[in-house]
């Protein structure tokens, strides 16, 4: 056995057990970095590291850093090094500094978890402004359509941004988020927003504390092609949007599923409304495609990324990682050390998968990250779905496989703070099979369309418990396939002193729950349920439903994208896909949806529904035939002009007489005195390939606060 795969053998070890703790001893020996301190601002730099364990190991690492005049932020968290002769090498940590300059403090600690002995060395490293005197520079990043672009130094206390436009001055003139200026360090910026292989103008506006804007000096940048080799997305336009739209950019997360027996993988981009790409993102293999779960605040995105972390054979979504517009890694956590944290908190379901090979009634544990995170809560806080397996006897949920038990598939929230380290988490099976705090949603409510997961298959996490022989069925239920979370800040009656908790979408349930989160001292019961009445089959939701316009199936079914709109105060936006809705022969609807047997009632709907936690009523405002049905994924949101925008992502079409995929950006008029019910009349859509997400915005740099 190499030391490689030993080093692998002993983690396996690790992770099928927790170990006791033993004296040990991790020395780190060497901290090595590819260039030598001081480097100027985009300058990429990778840190080599390297330790020894009198313990068995393994060894894993961990990266912080800390700013000028600033605090410690966790960048890489602990992945496993390997083990060659007795020392353990850590994966490589690459560092692009895109901030201010000054001296870093880079921070690795290294600690052997059998053990719980750990050892940190900190090393100090000076980043030179790329500006010299006067004048900014604009420089190019590694993504072609993203420049880098360094400000002198401005007066405390007042504020910085760029303004840029094509050097024609056709174009619009775009501006980045504001910052606060430093009179003591340069201001950096990623500029992107722009076409291919063409010249912009740049410049910064220095607003001052009375408001007062100054321009300074103009440089020139010009942008690279698309890139070769990556697949380049096409856009059509059925329907032109007005050319004073206010929200001029789309933001494309593209995840194809197999048609006709290929598949090809698109980059994610960003468009203008006519589908011409002024940004694009894959990450470092091609081959896969990666989740963009919401863009952040002043520029970059939350993913959910294919990689290998803690176990060998997975990579599939181990990684939730936030990036900056030029693609770099600002910060990342992988699912091992989620695990670690959340067996230090004595969680009884969010162990490792890795190693457990004879799994027998209530074994259970978490494999991937899965559909969404946010960062929209107080304090920087995130929150993130991962997917848990447990067994349960044979015939739960009335399974019919066989004598063996069962794997049943539920969620786990987690709540990361601001360095990105678990502190409160919620269990769909704690308690398991409904008992306190959890009444609305026992393991006996079994999926209405009963999907399964099988290993390998599209649309389901990686899957470890099922089809272990002589240990459990093939298949696993997938029971609520969670797709969507929401932080509610107000969520009695907005009572802006209450306490925020968390809203989240089960797609296979078709509901929408809320869990007591009260900004982290919550206890996890279910408050509420919203959905479909009762069908002899599942209970309703605890909400009843204001169907005033007679509509034939007027609760959403399998919906995405479920967020609540103005901080919380106005309506409940969601994506309808309908597939219960379209399945469901014995109230009429079968195959055409509706008994009249109109095709067009089958498709997919864009929602928007009132809310009234007092009365426990729910009003639609807009439920919208988006002209084509999507059996998954999707998005809505309310935009800044009170129009709406939907993302019908999978729609089957005839192209030149072969069926493909296509998914459509819509947006749709304000809402009228009355609530719009079935109309299909977008005021913009632009269709491309079939999507997860999509976002209309302003720009790059102000996307959806939900």
């Amino acid at each position: 056995m190499n030391t490689q795969k030993k080093g692998w053998a002993i983690l396996i070890g690790l992770l099928t057990v927790l170990a006791a703790p033993a004296f040990a001893t991790v020395t780190i020996t060497s901290m090595k970095e590819s260039q030598k301190s001081p480097e100027p601002i985009g300058k990429t730099i990778t840190f080599t590291v390297a330790a020894t364990d009198t313990g068995s190991g393994p060894v894993a690492f961990q990266f912080n850093i800390t700013p000028p005049r600033g605090k410690s932020v966790m960048v890489k968290d602990f992945l496993p090094g390997t083990n060659s002769s007795g020392t353990w090498t850590a994966p490589s940590f690459t560092w692009v500094p895109t901030g201010n300059d000054g001296t870093y403090e880079i921070e690795v600690v290294a600690k052997d978890f059998t053990s719980a002995e750990s050892t940190s060395k900190t090393i100090k490293y000076v980043i030179k402004a790329a500006a010299t005197g006067s004048t900014p520079v604009a420089e190019k990043t590694a993504n072609s359509l993203v420049a880098i672009f360094n400000n002198p130094a401005c007066a405390t206390g007042s504020n910085v941004r760029v303004a840029y436009q094509e050097s024609s001055g056709t174009g619009p003139l775009w501006t980045t988020n504001w910052v606060k200026c430093n009179s003591s360090s340069s201001s950096t910026f990623e500029v992107t927003g722009m076409y291919a292989s063409t010249k912009y103008t740049m410049y910064a506006e220095v607003q001052n504390s009375e408001g007062a804007i100054t321009n300074g000096p103009t440089v020139t940048f010009t942008t690279g092609a698309w890139p070769s080799g990556v697949n380049e997305p096409v856009f059509t336009v059925p329907v032109s949007a007005a050319a004073d739209d206010p929200n001029p950019v789309l933001l494309h997360n593209f995840i194809t599923f197999a048609t006709g027996g290929t598949t090809t993988i698109y980059p994610d981009v960003a468009t203008d409304l006519n589908g011409n790409i002024i940004w694009y993102y894959y990450s470092s293999d091609t081959t896969h495609s990666d989740v963009l779960t919401r863009p952040v605040q002043g520029g970059g995105t939350l993913t959910l990324q294919d990689d290998l972390a803690w176990d060998p054979n997975v990579t599939q979504e181990q990684y939730l990682r936030q990036i900056d517009w030029a693609g770099n890694v600002v910060r990342e956590t992988n699912m091992g050390a989620i695990q670690q944290e959340l067996l230090a908190m004595g969680s009884v379901d969010g162990g490792p998968c890795t190693g457990i090979t004879k799994p027998t009634v209530g074994t259970a544990c978490i494999g991937a990250f899965h559909h969404d995170a946010i960062q929209t809560l107080p304090n920087g806080y995130l929150a993130a779905l991962i997917d848990i397996e447990k067994i349960f006897p044979a015939g739960t949920q009335d399974d019919t496989q066989g004598s063996l038990p069962v794997d049943i598939v539920g969620d786990m929230i987690v709540v990361l703070n601001s360095n990105w380290q678990v502190v409160w988490y919620w269990d769909a099976f704690d308690p398991a099979g409904g008992g306190q705090g959890y009444p609305q949603l026992p393991v006996t409510r079994t999926a209405p369309l009963a999907e399964t997961c099988g290993a390998g298959q599209s649309g389901c996490p990686p899957m470890f418990l099922a089809d272990i022989p002589g240990y459990t069925e093939p298949l696993a239920h997938d029971w609520l396939h969670a797709n969507t979370l929401y932080y509610w800040p107000s969520p009695e009656d907005n009572d802006p002193k209450s306490k925020g908790n968390i809203v989240w979408s089960s797609r296979h349930q078709d509901l929408v729950l809320e869990v007591n989160y009260e900004d982290g001292s919550g206890n996890g019961d279910i408050i509420w349920t919203m959905g479909p009445p009762d069908d002899g089959l599942q209970p309703a939701g605890d909400f009843s439903f204001n169907n005033q316009y007679n509509d034939a199936w007027p609760w959403f079914s399998h919906q995405h994208c479920v967020g609540i709109q103005n901080g919380g105060s106005g309506p409940m936006t969601l994506f309808d896909n309908g597939d219960t809705r379209k399945a469901n022969a014995p109230l009429g609807l079968g195959e055409d949806c509706d008994p009249a047997g109109s095709p067009e009632d089958c498709d997919s709907r864009g929602m928007a529904l009132t809310v009234d936690v007092s009365t426990m009523t729910v009003t639609p405002v807009v439920s919208l035939d988006l002209g084509g049905y999507s059996t998954a994924m999707g998005s809505a949101d309310l935009l800044s002009n009170g129009n709406y925008f939907f993302e019908n992502p999978i729609v089957f079409v005839e192209v030149q007489h072969k069926s493909t995929t296509l998914g459509y950006s819509q947006e749709y008029g304000p809402t009228p005195a009355a609530p719009q019910m079935g109309v299909n009349n977008p005021v913009m859509e632009v269709a491309g390939p079939q999507h997860y997400r999509g976002w209309q915005m302003p720009s790059l740099y102000e996307p959806p606060l939900i």
